[in-house]
């Protein structure tokens, strides 16, 4: 999987947040209280091949860190000791890359192919469903790929660490496993052994990694992200891989690359948890101690020089059918900032920029998106402390031509002000509070999250027991802060100056037709020199058509490989019985409130739900711009600013948004409703109902200046709409395909859909003439009836048992404030949302793959076959799939699911190159899973996949949650539990023949991609366009 980690996480900015998430990443993930170690380790002992050369105990976090080094290779070992169930693993190494071919990142998925110990197609693949892992993955980050996993059993651990320690340090490294996994050229469909109806000889590029980096270069926010690090970074090129020079990498290139870089030298190992460190240590160093000390690249990449700015740079990107066609314009300004291993520096810049850039109500904020610049974050923005040297950026999308300078001078402005004014105390107050309250919040995955924050800094030269010390980092902060104009001398310092890079994207409306042309160009230069080398290109063809059939004849044979070398752990380590959470009901008035007491660490978690019965589509599909609304308009005496300043100062965060769910008796039957959720120290719950009933009742949707504002969220929704569906695009196909299958099917299309994005795109493009004088009332019209206190209002609080009786009397207090009950308005459903979903619709977007999703109705939650359904999934994805769709047809993902709640069976694919294809596989799936002579390993692996999420850690908030939210309870989850473990064979081929083969005729299939008339209007296809409405305001264009 490709990670860049400055990219995404790293945006510090994003619209509507009311802190900044980067900036306590350190500890946001907490689990349970740790004891110290019980190792008697001391200083400079050896252990096992290893020395102790430091550790440090961070009470804070609840752990004690050990620094250790292999004693031959000098491989370097964290180890972090806590009290934590969750077990992880990571081995990472340096990987810079040596040019844009994306080696780094074809060779994290070819080690995983095969090795010494385990020499099958695909270990890590077929290890999948022979664990009780919650997390197993690879990143290829900018400068570094690892390879993590988690898992609460000890065996799975160690069955684990084994598979993982030999596909990197010891891998096969096939040819073949190279053409599949890379790239290649070959026929399209091969007909194989013979021709059939739908085989096509035409020559393609080929590839699981050259697919999904066309779907990646496809999201506009990445391309300009990643084309604003080429010059700004040239010295770290692109470890994902250009499609255009991914076609220059050799076999032997990738095993060099691997005998240089995947070496113990060159590696950084991670362990956390709760297992003993004498183990883990035993067994990495059996490993480590048959090589020696090598070289690797290891040298630290720093960006270009900027001192002698300013610089100017533009490069061409594609152009948005969703976002008006004069704000096409990408562009943002860069500084270099200090050494990110400096960590109170570090820390101070990361605050620095939550104060410039978090929330509606911050400066720069208010200078560029309020002020109609654009209307979004371009996708650099904020603080990257991800390598050697800081990056700070900020920027825009949809800016119109004129306006590109002007971003610069308005950024350039802004900060002069702050510097002249100074930082408000109280806002560094409330940032602060956010770190209190991610101290005390506890997650399930605390592990994974520290190992994700600590490698890109630790592969960079900062101190991983530093970047521990929590409180030592905020207590010097603190220190420096007491200094007058701390925060003003490191802006001074680093941005009020010239020396700066401003990056620009223009549209090119032919940027897709380019890249076909260059790659239907690249194909033929390929093809030529192998004409050349075999005399004719008939000779050239055959030659590529053979290898072709070569691969395609390893691929069949690797479903009947003998697995026996792998390890297993086995169902019967699952537990028969559900660990339960008790939870206890009360009623305050008519409301019911569901009360779960647990060890919180002083904090209160609220959520509360208000049903919403004969809800009109046209007020439905408002509800994400209403909740966004609540977070953006103020009220009449207070802005959004101050209002943003008292959740940091008062809580860990609110939230308002919607919630559907189906009944688990009923599949056709679904409520809806408005969801209110946040938390809080125990001695701030009055103060987080203030908050949340000032946002529910107060929020002003009046006036030029509220309508302003609703433009501007929508412009900003718009704007990002492509890429969010690039990078998701088979969510937003099967949520099309079940849209209409079943009520709930058509809540989840109309609200977080394609329905959505299109109609989100059609107000935004509404002149201003025109105005939102309709959409105004219709939002003051959902406000009315949003949260009242009625029967129809329930509550969920989570919380420790001494703080019961003050959750019962703020709980009261609150609801006092609610309406006791409001009607829904009955609107004219003349122009209503369409909810006639044809059985096969194509989607035609600007992107180089497809996206594709096939979905029909099954079961509800509580029926018998609802377990045998759920198990048929992921026979269906490990057993014949995968293999079909992404190992032989070139996707990056594919699969079937099993929504038990919803009583939906689906599947999908994703960033795929061959659509037409995985269609037909996914058709023919119930035939296969029906005539499969499926064996009793085959269920035991289907049922341990199961349980991976069933039995995955919980975080302490969403204990009972299940039950509260669907109508699920412990009892009803026990069954089902029973029923999983208790499925046969013959109840699989049963629920195959009933719901996937009678039952296709009911079907529904979504494709997203480019429209090359793969789909025709006379094979049944519906095409839709996605794009802003012509004219003025009218319905959705779909």
């Amino acid at each position: 999987m490709l990670r860049h980690p400055g990219a995404f996480n790293s945006i510090c900015a994003r619209r509507g947040r009311t802190c900044d998430p980067t900036l306590f990443r350190r500890t946001r993930r907490l689990a349970s209280v740790a004891t110290l170690s019980n190792h008697e380790i001391r200083l400079g002992q050896p252990l096992h091949g290893f020395t102790l050369k430091r550790q440090k105990h961070v009470p804070e976090l609840q752990l004690t860190a050990y620094e250790l080094q292999h004693d031959r290779t000098g491989a370097e070992y964290l180890h972090i000791d806590r009290d934590d169930k969750n077990n992880v693993f990571s081995i990472a190494f340096k990987t810079n890359p040596p040019d844009n071919t994306g080696v780094p990142h074809i060779l994290e998925h070819t080690t995983l192919c095969g090795s010494e110990k385990y020499p099958i197609r695909d270990p890590f693949f077929k290890m999948l469903p022979r664990s009780l892992s919650n997390f197993m993955n690879a990143f290829t980050s900018s400068d570094h790929t690892s390879y993590p996993f988690a898992t609460t059993n000890r065996q799975d651990f160690s069955n684990l660490l084994s598979v993982y320690l030999d596909a990197t340090l010891n891998p096969l490294l096939k040819e073949h496993d190279f053409r599949q996994e890379g790239w290649r050229i070959g026929p399209k469909n091969p007909g194989q052994q013979q021709e059939t109806q739908d085989s096509d000889d035409t020559l393609v590029f080929k590839g699981v990694v050259y697919n999904e980096m066309k779907g990646q270069m496809s999201d506009a926010s990445y391309l300009y992200y990643i084309r604003f690090q080429d010059h700004i970074f040239p010295a770290i090129n692109n470890s994902g891989g250009d499609p255009q020079k991914m076609t220059d990498l050799n076999y032997g290139d990738l095993k060099s690359f691997h005998a240089k870089n995947y070496h113990p030298s060159n590696a950084k190992l991670f362990t956390y948890g709760n297992m003993p460190l004498a183990d883990h240590v035993a067994e990495i160093s059996r490993r480590l101690d048959r090589f020696d000390s090598s070289q690797a690249d290891r040298n630290i990449k720093v960006p270009i020089n900027l001192s002698e700015g300013p610089l100017y740079l533009t490069v061409k990107g594609p152009t948005d059918p969703l976002v008006d066609k004069e704000m096409q314009y990408k562009t943002s300004t860069s500084w270099l900032m200090g050494d990110t291993s400096d960590m109170v520096e570090s820390f101070a810049l990361r605050i620095m920029s939550s104060l410039l850039l978090d929330g509606y109500g911050s400066p720069l904020y208010r200078a560029l998106i309020e002020s109609g610049l654009g209307p979004d974050w371009s996708p650099n923005t904020g603080y990257d402390s991800g390598g050697k040297v800081g990056i700070f950026s900020v920027g825009l999308n949809g800016v119109r031509k004129e306006d590109v300078p002007k971003v610069k001078e308005a950024i350039g402005a802004s900060l002069r002000e702050i510097y002249e004014t100074g930082f408000d105390d109280s806002k560094i107050d409330g940032l602060l509070h956010q770190a209190e309250l991610a101290l005390k919040h506890k997650t399930a995955n605390f592990g994974m999250g520290i190992m994700q924050r600590l490698q890109p800094g630790w592969f960079n030269g900062s101190d991983p027991l530093d970047m521990l010390a929590w409180n030592e980092t905020i207590n010097a902060f603190k220190t420096n802060c007491a200094q007058e104009d701390y925060l003003k001398d490191l802006l001074d310092k680093y941005l009020l100056n010239e020396n700066c890079l401003t990056f620009t994207m223009e549209p090119d409306e032919n940027y897709g037709a380019s890249l076909r042309e260059e790659e239907d160009a690249r194909l033929a230069k390929e093809i030529a020199g192998m004409t050349q080398s075999f005399g004719s290109e008939t000779e050239a063809r055959a030659e590529l058509i053979n290898q072709e059939l070569k691969l395609i004849d390893v691929q069949s044979k690797a479903p009947t490989e003998d697995l026996s070398c792998l390890p297993s752990v086995h169902v019967q380590d699952v537990p028969r019985e559900l660990e339960r959470k008790p939870v206890r009901d009360s009623k305050v008035g008519d409301v019911k409130v569901q009360w779960r007491e647990a060890s919180t660490n002083g904090l209160t978690y609220f959520r509360a739900i208000n049903a919403l019965e004969g809800l009109p589509a046209d007020l439905r599909i408002l509800l994400p711009l209403f909740t966004d609304s609540l977070m953006r308009l103020g009220t009449k005496d207070k802005t959004m600013e101050q209002l943003e300043d008292l959740i940091k100062l008062k809580t860990g965060g609110i939230a308002v948004s919607y919630h559907s769910s189906t009944s688990p008796h009923d599949i056709f039957k679904a409520t809806e409703g408005l969801s209110l959720s946040g938390y809080a120290l125990d001695s701030n719950i009055l103060a987080m109902y203030e908050l949340l009933s000032t946002l529910i009742h107060e929020t002003n949707f009046e006036g030029p200046e509220a309508e302003s504002r609703v433009r501007e969220l929508l412009q900003g929704t718009a704007n990002g709409a492509l890429g969010s569906i690039a990078s998701a695009g088979h969510s937003y196909a099967r949520r099309h395909a079940e849209a209409g299958l079943t009520p709930q099917g058509l809540l989840n299309e109309q609200i977080g859909g394609l329905t959505q994005v299109q109609r989100t795109a059609s107000l935004a493009s509404r002149p201003s003439s025109e105005g939102l004088s309709d959409i105004m009332a219709k939002l003051r019209a959902i406000q009315d009836f949003a949260v009242t206190n009625s029967p129809g209002f329930r509550v969920a609080i989570t919380c420790g048992a001494e703080s019961v009786f003050r959750n019962e009397s703020a709980l009261q207090g609150f609801l006092s404030t609610l309406d006791r009950s409001s009607k829904i308005p009955a609107l004219d459903e003349s122009r209503a949302l369409d909810t006639n979903f044809g059985t096969k619709t194509f989607f035609s977007l600007p992107y180089q793959v497809y996206y594709s999703a096939l979905a029909l109705p099954t079961a509800p939650y509580t029926h018998i076959s609802s377990a045998p359904l759920q198990i048929l999934s992921q026979l269906l994805t490990h057993k014949h799939l995968h293999h079909e769709i992404r190992e032989k047809g070139g996707a990056y993902g594919g699969g079937a699911y099993s929504r038990g709640l919803s009583g939906l069976f689906g599947f999908y694919s994703y960033r795929d190159p061959n659509p037409q294809n995985t269609l037909k596989v996914i058709n023919d799936a119930g035939c296969w899973a029906r005539d499969k002579r499926w064996t009793d390993q085959d269920l035991e692996e289907a049922k341990l996949s199961v349980f991976q999420s069933v039995d995955a850690p919980e975080s302490v908030s969403d204990e009972g949650m299940t039950r509260f939210l669907s109508g699920v309870d412990e009892d009803m989850e026990q069954r089902k539990r029973e029923q999983l473990l208790d499925v046969k064979k013959e109840d699989v081929v049963e629920v195959a023949q009933k719901y996937l083969v009678e039952g296709m005729g009911q079907a529904r299939v979504a494709v997203l991609g480019e429209d090359k008339e793969l789909f025709k209007d006379s094979e049944g296809w519906e095409t839709k366009r996605l794009q802003m409405a012509e004219g003025s305001g009218g319905e959705p264009e779909m």
